[in-house]
C-alpha cells in the first residue's frame, strides 16, 4: 500500500509568522496535533506540534498571570519554535517505509511531498487505521495465529486448505518468527467455526497454532 492512499490530503498548515495563540486555536479547532509550516511561496519550511508549543509555553511555576502569558504567546511566532529540518516522504512511497522512519526517529508524523509540493501528511493515527484494516479488526470471523515453516508454498498450502473447507480469508499478516526457520502468521477467516479452523491448521505439516479466538 502506498502512502497517497492512506495519508490526510491537503493538510491544514500555518505560515511562519503565525502566532502561537492562533496556531494553538487552529489545532484545537481542527483536532490535530501537527501542522506543516509553509512560506508564502507554498514551500515547506518546518513543522510545529502541540509538544513544541507546550515546551515553548511558560511552565506552571511561572509568576506571570494569565494576561501576561496570553500576551507573550500572542507575540511568539511559529518560526521561533518549529522544527526546521523536516523529514518527509514521497506520495508514492510505501506505508511501511513511513512507519519505519517514524519509529526509528520517534516522530508522530511525516509531511508527504510531490516533488517540492506538499500534498498530504501521514500521522501515527493514519498508521493505526492501516493496522486495524490489515488485521481485519472490523470484520467478523475467527482469528488464528500460527507458527509456520519458512519455505516456498507454505501460505499457498494454508490458504488452499482453508478454501477447501469453505472458509474465506479476510486478512492475513505475517511477521518474523521465533527462529529463522519459521514465520508467524495471523489470519482471520469467515465461514468456518473456531473448531473447524483449528482442525484445518492442525492438519498442515509444520504449522503450529499459537492462538485462536473469535
Amino acid at each position: 500500500m502506498i502512502i497517497s492512499r492512506v495519508m490526510t490530503k491537503n493538510p491544514i498548515y500555518v505560515h511562519p509568522d503565525a502566532s502561537m495563540t492562533e496556531t494553538r486555536s487552529l489545532m484545537d479547532r481542527e483536532k490535530v496535533g501537527h501542522l506543516p509550516v509553509l512560506d508564502y511561496n507554498s514551500a515547506l519550511v518546518g513543522i510545529v506540534t502541540k509538544e513544541d508549543m507546550i515546551k515553548a509555553s511558560p511552565s506552571e511555576a511561572t509568576t506571570l498571570d494569565m494576561y501576561e502569558i496570553s500576551y507573550l504567546l500572542s507575540k511568539m511566532r511559529v518560526q521561533e519554535i518549529m522544527v526546521k529540518k523536516v523529514l518527509t516522504v514521497d506520495e508514492n512511497e510505501v506505508v511501511e517505509e513511513a512507519a519505519r522512519i517514524m519509529a526509528d526517529k520517534d516522530i508522530g508524523c511525516l509531511p508527504v511531498m510531490r516533488g517540492s509540493l506538499l500534498v498530504g501528511i501521514i500521522t501515527d493515527t493514519d498508521l493505526f487505521r492501516v493496522f486495524v484494516n490489515a488485521f481485519g479488526a472490523r470484520h467478523k470471523g475467527v482469528r488464528v495465529t500460527v507458527s509456520m515453516g519458512e519455505h516456498p508454498g507454505e501460505l499457498a498450502q494454508i490458504s488452499g486448505a482453508i478454501a477447501e473447507r469453505g472458509g474465506n480469508i479476510v486478512s492475513l499478516v505475517t511477521s518474523e518468527g521465533d527462529d529463522v526457520a519459521h514465520r508467524r502468521g495471523t489470519i482471520k477467516v469467515e465461514g468456518l467455526s473456531r473448531g473447524e479452523l483449528e482442525a484445518v491448521m492442525n492438519s498442515i505439516p509444520d504449522v503450529i497454532v499459537e492462538d485462536i479466538r473469535e
